[in-house]
């Protein structure tokens, strides 16, 4: 007897022939001849019957490994979490019973697993959540396959947006408050009502039906490696260049609506013989940034950028950019860290083309809790794969513009 997922492999190639058929017809601007209208009314009565049958299958092979584990549950006292799955016990043996629950889900779908078991792990727009501790490590990951993640802060969320209001600089005074003097105003006489709106950010992670029969521990550090980085390069992208809530991305500082101070660059292109004026515009980015946030500083550019500046040399024939001796360690140029951020325009001209500050002090990203998974079986099943469609919910917006400084170049 096939099983379901064979089953649903049978259906997809229906599909796919259904999907000939129209494909055909639409090409050359008609409707189905009668042979072609012979064969769709074929292969959709042979859908309907695969449906029926795979609603079968689905079935018993819920009540199979209900009735698997209900024995099983026996013989080992219930130590997989589907007895007492309501939320009974301790908070240790609740996690465990949601961590269990989690992977029956990844490995089966929702026909694997007890509606008790999804009641721990489904919040209530019907969304299988990704337990906190696999969140958590997803998001300590994150910073080791992305850049600005790693250099900004970040702040973890509960709410849909979080109030932007303009902040002056602090400024402070000196006096005794208890002979009359007056604490100086941090914040604007009249605040700017500004939200910054926490985003959809999706994302597709593909593992092979082989992997999902692994142990928990293999898998786990499979799933949170492959969904860390399903979701890394997006965030890094927007953080960087994203178009703000209009567009439903986060606010990239490299972005007009960053807000962040530009610094007018003396060459377009920067060719020879004007190469060494690179150098003097770099050095007028990093005296532009206020010098409290600038012993923090960092460059931000392309590695097409980098690899430009690395050539170049100074009066006394000196190499300004030092490449870096020790393992984790980023290059150095004028002193400061040199990261690469391939979404950052290359040499050009009329470009943003390199970035100079304190990113920890200008960015800040903000996680809401509550990271999703979607299964999808058929639409990859004849590549042996099942899909994971992840939604999470995340960031970010530049909070103290002057923080940092933009290198732009003028018209060629």
């Amino acid at each position: 007897m096939p099983t379901s997922v064979e089953l649903r492999q049978q259906r997809a190639r229906v599909v796919e022939s259904l999907r000939a058929l129209t494909d055909t017809a639409e090409t050359a601007g008609r409707d189905l001849t009668a042979e072609e209208r012979q064969s769709w009314d074929r292969h959709d009565t042979e859908f309907r019957e695969l449906t029926g049958r795979i609603e079968r299958q689905e079935s018993l092979e819920q009540r199979e490994a209900e009735q698997s584990r209900s024995l099983s549950d026996r013989r080992s006292g219930d130590t997989d979490g589907s007895q007492g799955a309501a939320g009974g016990g301790t908070a240790e043996q609740r996690t465990a019973q949601r961590r269990s629950a989690f992977w029956a889900f990844m490995r089966r779908g929702r026909g694997g697993i007890s509606p008790e078991q999804r009641a721990l792990v489904e919040n209530t727009a019907g969304e299988i959540l990704v337990p906190e501790e696999l969140e958590a490590e997803i998001i300590r990951s994150l910073p080791k396959l992305t850049v600005v993640r790693g250099l900004a802060s970040s702040r973890t969320i509960n709410s849909d947006r979080v109030r932007r209001r303009s902040l002056d600089e602090v400024e402070v005074g000196w006096g005794k408050l208890e002979t009359g003097s007056t604490a100086a105003e941090s914040m604007p006489d009249t605040p700017t009502e500004e939200y910054t709106y926490v985003e959809d950010l999706l994302g597709l992670a593909k593992i092979g039906e082989d992997e999902l029969d692994d142990s928990d521990q293999n898998l786990e550090a499979f799933v949170s490696d492959s969904f860390a980085r399903a979701v890394g390069e997006a965030e890094d992208t927007g953080y960087t260049v994203g178009t703000g809530h209009a567009n439903k991305q986060p606010v990239g500082f490299m972005t007009a609506g960053g807000g962040v101070p530009t610094v007018a660059g003396t060459a377009g292109l920067y060719a020879d013989p004007g190469q060494a004026a690179l150098l003097d515009d770099l050095k007028k980015l990093i005296y532009a940034v206020p010098a409290q946030y600038r012993r923090n500083g960092v460059f931000l550019m392309a590695s097409s950028t980098e690899l430009f500046v690395s050539t170049l040399k100074d009066k006394n024939g000196q190499y300004l950019w030092q490449s870096s001796n020790q393992a984790g360690r980023p290059n150095t140029l004028n002193g400061f860290a040199l990261y690469n951020q391939e979404d950052i325009a290359a040499i050009a001209a009329s470009k943003s083309i390199a970035a100079f500050g304190d990113v920890n002090s200008a960015y800040r990203i903000y996680d809401r809790r509550g990271l999703t998974v979607q299964r999808l079986v058929e639409l990859y099943a004849e590549e042996g794969m099942v899909g994971f469609k992840l939604r999470r919910r995340v960031t970010g917006d530049v909070v103290r513009p002057d923080a940092m400084r933009i290198l732009a170049t003028p018209a060629a």
